[in-house]
């Protein structure tokens, strides 16, 4: 696995955990630890849908 793809699978399930965090118990972890909508906060967020467009060519690798 490259290393890309590694970073990419973490921030998946980083973003993964998130959500299921919110979808349960309505608590955002991203924002309790970075604050509302901060921009350290909005860059994770951004990484996070990155790495979700980056795991759709994971899908597709025959490796």
């Amino acid at each position: 696995m490259k290393i890309i793809d590694a970073i990419a699978l973490v921030l998946i399930i980083i973003g993964a955990i998130n959500w299921g965090l919110i979808g349960i118990f309505g608590f955002n972890l991203v924002e309790a630890i970075f604050g509302g909508f901060s921009i350290v906060s909005r860059i994770i967020y951004t990484l996070v849908g990155v790495a979700g467009l980056w795991g759709i060519k994971l899908i597709f690798d025959r490796d």
